[in-house]
């Protein structure tokens, strides 16, 4: 995202709007651009960012827009590009969460002039780590690839394969490369992508059955323009209750998370930018009362059914 953003051309004092209900890495990369931070507050239904909360936040400084498709459903993507485009603003996808999701039947990267994809651990499909940049524009792509290898103008197989070739750098760059054997790794698993989404959606369609109707719970919803890619199923319980619920369901041998604690709410964040409790109250609301569920393709039938009675005997009995 760092890169997506320098190749957007973001400046020092430029501002880009983001969601406060992400992982850090999306706002720090704003940071690491050189831009500043602006959160919008979210949608309750999704936990998206809300097109309307957007549109508020924009100052003269504002260049571009970073939505996260949170937990695998697209943001409101129509919405947010006419908010983007009369205005020239950038729009970069946080796509971490959606390699599989669609909306309106369009993927991310169909929307925005960048999308980010992750295939760290803990992804739908995963190299352990690394990620992927799309972009629209040939010669921002070309401009990707510099940045991501200390601003050669061409690879190493392109400078010792054959006869040598006279090599320059005319940029600054990172050494954000993925290795080959990573890649190799990756090109095995988008083999299987359709394969992990077809069972991760028998899960999520599990969960959302049982969990649905039990008093003390509730789900997020998806939007009829969205194809979900499962990554995450979270419930929100009441949040004077979460944390204990939360290490009683832990203590019951179920592992659980919270994605996420607002990033404006981090002692760095605030510091830094001024950031207090109330600026965002749907992002803290979800963010104090959210618990992700286990959710990956090997999960076994006796221990989905494990993990709905527990979690529902916990939420009942704390």
């Amino acid at each position: 995202m760092q890169l997506a953003l320098l190749a957007a051309g973001i400046q020092p004092g430029d501002e880009v709007i983001t969601t406060p209900v992400t992982f850090i890495g999306t706002a720090n990369s704003i940071i690491m651009a050189g831009g500043t931070p602006v959160f919008a507050d979210v949608d309750r239904a999704t936990a998206n960012i809300d097109p309307a909360c957007v549109e508020a936040a924009i100052t003269e400084r504002t260049r571009a827009i970073l939505p996260v498709h949170l937990y695998g459903q697209m943001c409101d993507m129509t919405a947010i590009c006419d908010i983007a485009r009369p205005r020239g603003l950038v729009v970069v996808e946080d796509a971490a969460h959606s390699l599989e999701s669609e909306w309106n039947g369009k993927k991310p990267g169909h929307y925005g002039d960048f999308a980010c994809f992750s295939f760290y651990a803990t992804k739908n499909i995963t190299s352990g780590e690394g990620g992927a940049i799309s972009s629209r524009d040939a010669a921002k792509t070309e401009l990707l690839r510099k940045l991501r290898l200390h601003g050669f103008d061409k690879s190493a197989l392109e400078r010792y394969s054959n006869h040598f070739e006279r090599y320059d750098v005319d940029t600054f760059g990172w050494k954000y490369n993925m290795d080959n054997i990573h890649a190799a790794i990756l090109v095995e698993q988008i083999k299987k992508v359709e394969g992990f989404l077809a069972r991760r959606v028998e899960i999520y369609a599990r969960y959302a059955e049982a969990f649905g109707g039990i008093d003390g719970i509730e789900i997020h919803s998806i939007r009829p323009e969205a194809r979900h890619a499962c990554h995450l199923f979270t419930i929100l319980v009441d949040r004077a209750r979460r944390d204990r619920i939360l290490e009683e369901i832990q203590n019951r041998g179920v592992g659980v998370s919270v994605n996420f604690y607002p990033v404006h709410l981090m002692t760095y964040y605030r510091e830094r930018f001024g950031f207090r409790p109330g600026a965002f109250p749907v992002a803290e609301d979800i963010g104090a009362r959210t618990i992700s569920l286990p959710l990956y393709p090997k999960l076994t039938g006796e221990e989905i059914e494990f993990v709905i009675q527990t979690v529902t005997d916990v939420v009942r009995e704390t």
